[in-house]
Formats: C-alpha cells, sequence, structure tokens
C-alpha cells in the first residue's frame, strides 16, 4: 500500500513509553502497603477509601500511580526503527480513514466524529476497562478510542499466517467500521439486545448478535478499501482477504482446539468475513453493508 502523500493522523495518542497506570499489584507491594492497610480498616472512612481504591484498580486504574508508585514509568523497551515505520503507517491509514468517512457520511448529512487512535504496549487503562495485548485490537465506545498493541501485527503475520501491510491497514480499518457504528446508533442498540437475551440466559443469541455487528465493520473496511485504491498496490487486496480468512470464527477454533463450536462464534466464519469485505469493497456503498437483514 503506498501513503507517500498521506499526511499522518493527529488522532493518536502514543502510550507505547509508558504502561498507562494499568499494571498489577505484586506480592511485595502488597507487604509493604499492609501497615497503611490496616490503619484505613480500622475507620469507616479508611474502608471507603480501600473501597474505591479496588473498585478503581479493577477498572484497570492503579492507585498507586497517583504516588509514583505502580508502573507508571518509563517503559524498558524502546521502538525499534521497524516499530516506528509501523506506527508511522498506522497514523497514515487512520487519516486515510478520516478522509473517506468524513466525504461518505457528509453524502448523508452526518458529520464524521474519528476515533483516536492508541499505540500501547502490553497494558493500558481504557474506557472499557484494563486492556492488554492478549484481546487484540478493539474499539471502545465509552471513550471513542481504538486500542491497538503493535505486537498484535507479529502475531498476526507469525503465528496466523497472515502478513502484509494491507493486512494490517484492514484490521485498522475494521476498529474505524466499529466508530462509524457507534456514530450511527448501531453498537448501543446490538448492546441493548445482547443485554436482553444475557437476562434470559441466552447466551448463544447474545452471541450471534454480536456476528452482524463485526461483519458490517468487515464491510465498512472494504468501502474503505474502495475509495483507497488509488493507494493500493497489486496483492493488496489478497492479503486483506487472507487475513479475513486467518481470523474467522471457524478458522481460529480449528487452529485452537481442533472442532469448532458455531454456537460461540461471536465474529462470523472465515467465508462470511471474506464475501463481506468484498462487497464493501466493490460498491464502495455503506447500504450495501446491512448484515443485519441477512438471515
Amino acid at each position: 500500500m503506498r501513503l507517500d502523500d498521506i499526511e499522518e493522523s493527529r488522532n493518536v495518542e502514543d502510550r507505547r513509553n509508558s504502561s498507562g497506570g494499568g499494571g498489577r499489584l505484586s506480592a511485595g507491594t502488597l507487604m509493604m502497603l499492609w501497615p497503611l492497610i490496616r490503619m484505613l480498616l480500622r475507620t469507616k472512612i479508611g474502608w471507603a477509601i480501600l473501597g474505591i481504591g479496588a473498585l478503581a484498580y479493577l477498572a484497570g486504574f492503579n492507585p498507586l500511580s497517583l504516588l509514583g508508585g505502580g508502573s507508571q514509568g518509563v517503559s524498558s523497551r524502546t521502538s525499534t526503527a521497524q516499530e516506528q515505520q509501523l506506527a508511522v503507517r498506522m497514523k497514515k491509514v487512520l487519516r486515510s480513514t478520516e478522509q473517506v468517512w468524513s466525504s461518505i457520511l457528509g453524502k448523508y448529512g452526518r458529520r464524521y466524529d474519528p476515533p483516536t487512535l492508541v499505540l500501547y504496549r502490553g497494558a493500558t487503562r481504557s474506557g472499557c476497562g484494563y486492556a492488554q495485548a492478549q484481546m487484540g485490537p478493539f474499539y471502545c465506545p465509552r471513550d471513542k478510542k481504538i486500542y491497538l498493541d503493535l505486537n498484535f501485527f507479529d502475531e498476526l503475520k507469525r503465528q496466523l499466517g497472515a502478513p502484509g501491510d494491507f493486512a494490517q491497514a484492514y484490521v485498522l480499518a475494521h476498529e474505524v467500521g466499529h466508530a462509524v457504528q457507534d456514530q450511527l446508533g448501531l453498537l448501543d442498540k446490538v448492546h441493548r439486545l445482547q443485554q436482553q437475551a444475557l437476562r434470559r440466559g441466552d447466551k448463544t443469541r447474545a452471541n450471534h448478535l454480536q456476528i452482524p455487528v463485526e461483519l458490517q465493520a468487515d464491510c465498512y473496511a472494504g468501502v474503505w478499501g474502495h475509495y483507497a485504491q488509488s493507494h493500493l498496490e497489486p496483492g493488496d487486496i489478497e492479503e486483506a482477504m487472507n487475513a479475513a480468512s486467518r481470523i474467522g470464527d471457524d478458522t481460529l477454533q480449528k487452529r485452537s482446539q481442533g472442532y469448532v463450536v458455531p454456537d460461540s462464534f461471536t465474529h462470523g466464519s472465515s467465508r462470511q468475513r471474506m464475501e463481506w469485505f468484498m462487497r464493501g469493497f466493490k460498491s464502495g456503498d455503506i447500504r450495501a453493508c446491512d448484515t443485519f437483514r441477512q438471515p
């Protein structure tokens, strides 16, 4: 993918040199704090302070960061030249999505509010709780931010067999697709339906309600790709299709456990993910991405 003529997005929060205060408390730290904790346990106010601290910690915030403790300091690993190039590429891809979606939504009389891309290492705080690299990239509707540990792309390439710069762009464009859904009010509607299903004890229904959300984000990524075709190179679409195939629920389940459990699907099969990306790419029309009307 050629990005030389695209500027970097300014909607980026780079936390790679800071843990973000989301570190875990060690046993040694707890031992050191025990005299203070014991003193607080003697009063009602102390109990309240400890309760608030516990809730904040469970939400992903390390209260020790307020005292200069925890893991708020500089990361021990510095950026390599390759990682820096990848960060620049993601910033440029983000800028491309901002241009495309501002134009598309503008045609429907809507203003596009671009999400912020948070680059981090290992773990960080998010509006949706404690973010860890093992979770993979995700969009948080509570703070309107996309969280991405760039090391995910190593896993995408080496473990999942999906290399290539456009495969990486597809991943980011998919998360931007969730931001678009959020602005259109779709995420709230689905979340309410999922909560209703869970209250009835129907986890399978809650899982399946997520599938059209993810497939539509794939389709929206394809729509972005349609308008970014002038920046594509031979083989780019094949990279995106390969990535979509490698992260389908059926493929991931076969790889991890040797068999497939359709009732647990949340993102759709490999075939579905490829088909919806291509539907968006070929049409360039968000109206072609109504996954919720599909059987």
